[in-house]
């Protein structure tokens, strides 16, 4: 199975083809087969998202899932963390760690 994804034009969010238009939940996703690099091409000439490409994806009980780690992390969308904080390493020296 193939499914496209791209980032969104105005934000830079991960979005997903979804057959008519773009989505923000890989489980909208549908399989585009051969037709990956022509729907890619054509959503990016008229301006509907940017970086489109086909990625492997396979489905199981909870639904649609990218076949790699790393499109699986790009699935998830932005990661916060609020449990760091930026503190000084030494306070007079202007080095910062997280």
């Amino acid at each position: 199975m193939k499914i496209l994804t791209g980032n969104d034009l105005k934000t830079g969010d991960v979005t997903w083809w979804d057959g008519q238009g773009w989505s923000r939940h890989v489980n909208d996703a549908v399989d585009v087969g051969a037709m990956a690099d022509e729907i890619a091409a054509r959503e990016e000439a008229a301006r509907n998202v940017v970086s489109a490409y086909a990625i492997d994806a396979t489905t199981d009980a909870d639904g649609i899932r990218p076949a790699h780690i790393k499109d699986r992390i790009r699935a998830l969308g932005p990661t916060v963390r609020p449990d760091l904080t930026l503190k000084p390493a030494d306070p007079e020296a202007g080095n910062w760690v997280i």
